[in-house]
């Protein structure tokens, strides 16, 4: 996909020279900077195409052609942390041209993915892997007698995340000859400073430094004890005095170097050629950046512009589809907020991402009862369980993928103990674009599995407020409601939240023969399937479960007394709600007679990023799917009607 102007003059000359990386280390130090201009162009051109991750990586545009410039990928494995910052990345290894199929169906990954490009020796999507990973790649390259490079980039908040510092610590204590790279885009170097600390960091990242520290160590532990503590202190002393710091990094094992402006090559080039060249063991080099670099709209609002729809190049503006009812997200904020101007105990706790789960809006009205802990599911969870042993009602927002991170907290720290600790749960189901790695497919499984919880799941936006009061009251336990990305189904909203009676579903429609139990929100699907089936003659009825734990065993066992057919559906993985249905039917002798029971869960893969509507047909769990189910149950062949007049 390349740039022109009207005349036909590419916009991008070099970077139309460039295939792979090999053709880029080719040129001389001094066309990389407008290399870097054209690589900006180019990931800005694609993602105004195809939405997507934009600040991250044009803060990474210099760093990227420096790394592959200076190292020799893909046999020098660069990894990328969270991976959202891999676009320019992308675009030198080959991928240029696909760029316009970036988080679309059968196109390119938001994300680094090793089945897309041996350029991607890890993938990423989730935070603060990459120094874990590559650390097993240098212990495995030690273990094989290999000599590649393995380079790591972390940053863009994954460094508030423990799992950094526990590889940090384990390659400190292994001397592993590894290289990090800090990414850091949340702090700025005034020119002057940076002059100077591009010379220091030069300076200590190069043999010569390096080998009269050695030197020096050497010959102190050849004094006496008191001398040796005095040298380490004054090493360290002037170490900090001429980086700027990094004495826990140091004291970690690493070899600390920084900090370098990262959008100045002239800075960057040289260190990283020292590290390079650096046979000893791991270097973390501090490098400075600035979100959304060289887009104006996206320096100045670099929130607004991490994920991004298509938008205008020359206006900025998002192209946006008007919404027909509110997101889940914002109804959640804006119901919090209501049972908070009655409740003082209630307080929001999110893990870095405020907006992507209503607590921003929460925050906005109570500042004071708002924590955002970083990228620290783990921490999350213990945290608001320390909030729950005071008296306060902690809602902890986080979505379903993320909230796998912190899966051991909430056993130990919050069922275990049976803290009524809330868990809001964004991006239930299908997620579209993000793919599988962000798919929360597995909470329902993970959470109805565990003793003292209360599973929610809203099939609608009025269900949600209703949902937030219920978890609001209830104090005995923990307490979790899932719900999807996007827009409502444009219910009536109610004024105030109603608190539902734990452990009690809803009759939505009635039949006598098929009976549709659904959990959270396929009861629409549910609903229209209803309305096909009777014109075929087969009376429905679809029940909406509201709770997955405790479940609603009066109307389960209603349903199959009264139906020769019961069917349960959810968006989520096999283990889930109607794992638990048929383990009470079975214990309470509902399968021993008649009866057709079947469950429709998603399938048992990971389903790569489509239209979340498309990815629901793929699954089976639309309106077709629903109807093909009751015709195998009942060993019919569907009406071929019924194939022609159901859509997605």
């Amino acid at each position: 996909m390349t740039s022109q102007v009207n005349n036909n003059i590419s916009e991008t000359p070099l970077l139309d020279t460039i295939k792979l990386p090999s053709d880029l280390r080719k040129f001389p130090d001094r066309d990389l900077p407008q290399i870097a201009d054209e690589l900006r162009k180019e990931v800005i051109n694609a993602v105004s195409i195809t939405g997507g991750h934009l600040g991250s990586g044009l803060g990474v545009v210099e760093l990227t052609v420096a790394l592959h410039h200076v190292f020799n990928t893909p046999e020098d494995r660069i990894i990328w942390d969270v991976g959202h910052q891999c676009y320019p990345h992308k675009i030198l290894t080959g991928r240029r041209e696909r760029m316009h199929t970036l988080r679309q169906p059968d196109g390119l990954s938001g994300f680094t993915k090793r089945s897309e490009s041996e350029y991607d020796p890890f993938g990423a999507a989730h935070s603060s892997t990459s120094i874990s990973a590559g650390l097993g790649m240098a212990v495995a390259r030690d273990l094989s007698g290999g000599d590649n490079n393995i380079i790591s980039i972390i940053g863009d908040g994954s460094m508030s995340a423990g799992m950094a510092y526990e590889a940090m610590n384990n390659a400190g204590a292994l001397d592993a000859r590894q290289i990090v790279i800090l990414n850091d885009n949340e702090m700025s170097i005034a020119p002057p400073v940076g002059a100077m600390s591009a010379y220091l960091a030069r300076l200590v990242s190069g043999k010569t430094y390096r080998s009269i520290r050695e030197t020096a160590k050497q010959l102190a532990e050849n004094l006496p004890k008191f001398l040796q503590r005095r040298a380490a202190q004054a090493e360290e002393y002037a170490r900090g005095f001429a980086t700027g710091g990094g004495t826990l990094f140091e004291e970690l094992g690493f070899y600390y170097v920084g900090p370098i402006d990262g959008h100045n090559l002239d800075h960057l080039l040289p260190v990283l050629r020292n590290v390079r060249d650096s046979k000893d063991g791991p270097i973390l080099v501090h490098v400075v950046t600035q979100k959304g670099k060289g887009y104006e709209y996206a320096e100045s609002s670099a929130d607004k512009y991490h994920g991004v729809s298509k938008f205008d190049i020359i206006t900025g503006a998002q192209v946006k589809s008007k919404p027909n009812a509110p997101s889940y997200t914002k109804v959640f904020g804006q119901s919090l907020i209501d049972e908070a101007v009655r409740d003082d105990k209630i307080v929001g706790i999110t893990a870095a991402m405020p907006s992507g789960t209503g607590i921003d809006a929460f925050g906005n009205a109570f500042p004071e009862r708002t924590f955002d802990v970083g990228i620290a599911e783990q921490h999350a969870v213990t945290f608001a369980a320390g909030l729950a042993t005071e008296g306060y009602k902690p809602f902890c927002a986080i979505y379903s993928t993320f909230l796998q991170r912190g899966y051991d907290q909430v056993v130990h720290d919050v069922a275990i103990q049976n803290l009524p600790v809330r868990f809001p749960i964004d991006r239930a189901g299908f997620v579209g674009a993000d793919g599988s790695t962000h798919a929360g497919s597995f909470d329902i499984t993970y959470l109805a599995s565990l003793p003292n919880f209360v599973v929610m799941a809203p099939a609608d936006e009025a269900e949600l407020v209703h949902m937030v009061a219920t978890a609001a009251d209830y104090n005995e336990g923990p307490i979790a409601f899932r719900y999807p990305r996007g827009e409502g189904v444009g219910v009536d909203m109610p004024e105030h939240g109603e608190v539902l009676e734990i452990g009690k579903g809803r009759i939505m429609k009635e039949g006598n023969k098929i009976a549709l139990l659904t959990y959270g929100a396929p009861l629409k699907n549910a609903l229209l399937a209803a309305e096909e089936l009777e014109t075929q003659g087969l009376s429905t009825t679809v029940a909406d479960a509201r709770f997955a734990k405790p479940l609603d065993k009066e109307l389960i066992t209603n349903l199959a007394k009264a139906h020769d057919v019961l069917i349960t559906i959810e968006e989520g993985s096999v283990g889930g709600f109607g794992s638990h249905v048929m383990q009470f039917m079975s214990e309470a002798g509902l399968l021993d007679g008649s009866l057709k029971v079947r469950s429709m869960v998603m399938p048992d893969i990971f389903m790569d990023q489509d239209k979340p509507e498309v990815m629901v047909s793929k699954a089976g769990l639309d309106k077709k799917g629903i109807i093909k189910k009751v015709f195998e149950a009942l060993g019919q062949e569907m009406p071929s009607q019924s194939t022609t007049t159901i859509s997605a």
